[in-house]
């Protein structure tokens, strides 16, 4: 008997690290995954070098170049430049975070070395430096953010040992965190400055934490939302709750304003819910929950409710089930697009005319009979932030 049961966990084991090392391919197709396949995709050769040609299932926009500037990473994540042009990346399946460089300015990022290793899915990445001039680089763990002084000359950490800023659950299916430094557009101190002196910090880390399920009530207010933080990790708060997950998040160039992607619940058919960007805006002294609050897990897009969902038991106070109490979606996305970075174009080496439009990615659907998304959209976003075209 022992001996069976010894082969059965043999076979769960092994079943397991299949799947992990096979991306879990196998149940996404019995559930219904989709990708489209390469010959399902417009073939444009313009704007593609013959040594890139294995992008030629790329689509892109007349007048662009596309162009491979690094080989050989592993489920690379995050991408973040120091000052001196290098190039981190999280490779966040390997526990590690690598530091490239493109010594000859050619456009292709030849030399790589591990800048850290060992840790517990690292994601997010940030620089910042203190009134000291002291550089620090943040480190987004599923865990935690941790802290370590960085050169910037030799383009090293320093210390060997980090600084924790704030820790996190670290289940769940959804398990990465993306962090990001802006300035602090609070004009309302919900617990009083005598007891969260933080929130008064010019400057301010925000960090997205996704739901631990598909849809359910939290048991803590640290998961489907986005948290800040002082850069000293003098305190950890909610900045904005009830986002299932925002996985990435940036900010207007004129109005400073937190913009993030939503990905909605899935198992609600090929056309619900939508996925959304969502402005994220601090509270003001009439949010009686602290944190404002987009809808998860009771409400999704225009504040629609979610009537599959009707849990036994309620416990939390601060989630509110009245739609009407939840802020509405900025745009609406066709549902498992999946939207996951975005970028407001600021560079003059794009279209003056597309100056402070909104780019995001859209990674692709799993829970839908016909595949959606896979591409980089363009919203018409002007300098005031209102979005003129979708």
């Amino acid at each position: 008997m022992y001996k069976k049961l010894g082969l059965v966990v043999l076979l769960a084991i092994v079943a397991i690290g299949y799947l992990f090392l096979t991306d879990f391919g196998l149940v996404k197709k019995l559930v219904g995954y989709n990708v489209p396949t390469s010959t399902g995709l417009p073939v444009v050769s313009p704007g593609i070098d013959n040594k890139d040609k294995g992008l030629g299932f790329l689509n892109i926009p007349e007048g662009f170049k596309i162009s491979v500037a690094v080989r050989g990473l592993s489920n690379p994540r995050v991408i973040l430049f120091d000052p001196k042009g290098r190039m981190l990346v999280s490779e966040t399946k390997e526990g590690r975070v690598s530091i490239l460089e493109d010594k000859d300015k050619n456009g292709d990022f030849e030399i790589k070395r591990t800048l850290i290793g060992n840790l517990k899915s690292p994601h997010g990445l940030a620089f910042y430096t203190d009134d000291k001039k002291i550089d620090y680089l943040y480190i987004a763990e599923t865990q935690q953010v941790i802290r370590y002084l960085y050169d910037i000359n030799t383009g090293k950490i320093t210390n060997t040992s980090a600084k924790n800023i704030a820790t996190f659950p670290g289940d769940g299916s959804h398990f990465t965190r993306t962090i990001a430094f802006s300035v602090n557009t609070r004009k309302f101190d919900p617990a009083g400055e005598k007891l969260m002196q933080g929130f008064y910090s010019k400057d301010k880390l925000y960090m997205s934490v996704g739901s631990s399920c598909n849809v359910c009530v939290e048991n803590t207010w640290k998961r489907a939302a986005i948290l800040e933080s002082d850069p000293s990790g003098t305190v950890t708060a909610e900045f904005a709750g009830g986002l299932r997950n925002s996985v990435f998040f940036t900010f207007h160039p004129e109005t400073k304003e937190m913009w993030a992607t939503e990905m909605g619940r899935d198992n609600l058919g090929d056309n619900l819910p939508p996925d959304e960007i969502n402005i994220i805006k601090p509270a003001e002294a009439d949010n009686k929950l602290g944190a404002r609050k987009f809808g998860w897990p009771f409400c999704y897009g225009n504040q629609v409710t979610d009537k599959t969902f009707k849990p036994e038991k309620i416990d939390r106070t601060d989630i509110p089930t009245d739609c009407s109490k939840t802020e509405p979606a900025t745009i609406e996305i066709p549902a498992h697009s999946a939207p996951l970075g975005l970028a407001f174009i600021t560079s003059d080496k794009w279209p003056s005319q597309w100056k402070n439009n909104l780019l995001v990615a859209y990674h692709g659907s799993w829970n839908s009979s016909v595949p959606v998304g896979y591409k980089i959209v363009r919203f018409k976003v002007d300098k005031n932030g209102k979005v003129s075209e979708i």
